[in-house]
């Protein structure tokens, strides 16, 4: 069963979002939370395994709370607005996915299950945009990847071209047990906080990686 926390400050989003969880069979929505600051005390108090994370609410906003969470649950972004600042911010912060709120029920049933998973979800409105921004970008120089053993590069490349852990594990030969092992060394080995900024990070520095 895969745990859920809604955090939304309009209390009738919350409960059509949470309506909507209800009726899958996996999904079972643990807590409700109005604002940021509701959201990170919640999360931590019931270690939900994702937290639908609104990006504008009082007190303290999704972007913020997401930063808090790290560690703690993997966070859905869920929002009206699709502006570069609140994509690019939700992603630096951790978020393990960004979504629309005009998401078909189906597809947000999915999007939690595909990130409880261990996978990252963009909305396709915005996966353009963010990998041209991403592209345009100078590359970090930061990134320790010489602490990679040549697997985990392999994986890393994997990840740059946006593949699930079992499509990972299929081109390289691996389980898939294996392939979301090595996914978690990357991120611990380079510091980040999501397989969404490990992507970002492979197409930054793709020429290091082949």
């Amino acid at each position: 069963m895969i745990r859920v926390l809604v955090a939304d400050d309009q209390a009738a989003v919350r409960a059509g979002i949470a309506l909507i969880l209800r009726a899958a069979p996996d999904v079972e929505v643990v807590g409700e939370a109005a604002d940021g600051e509701q959201a990170v005390a919640l999360a931590r108090e019931l270690r939900p395994d994702v937290v639908l994370m609104d990006v504008r609410m009082p007190r303290m906003d999704g972007i913020a709370a997401t930063r808090e969470l790290a560690g703690v649950a993997d966070v859905l972004v869920l929002t009206t607005f699709d502006a570069d600042a609140h994509v690019f911010g939700a992603l630096r912060a951790g978020a393990a996915g960004f979504l629309l709120k005009d998401v078909d029920a189906d597809r947000l049933v999915e999007a939690v299950r595909t990130v409880a998973a261990g996978e990252g979800v963009i909305a396709p409105q915005v996966t353009r945009r963010l990998i041209g921004a991403f592209a345009a970008a100078p590359p970090v120089a930061s990134v320790p990847l010489d602490e990679l053993t040549a697997r985990e590069r392999d994986v890393l490349a994997c990840l740059g071209d946006g593949l699930s852990n079992q499509e990972i594990a299929e081109r390289l030969r691996m389980a898939e047990t294996t392939a979301k092992t090595h996914v978690s060394r990357i991120l611990a080995k380079l510091g980040l906080r999501s397989r969404v900024q490990a992507a970002i990070v492979a197409r930054e520095h793709a020429g290091r990686l082949r």
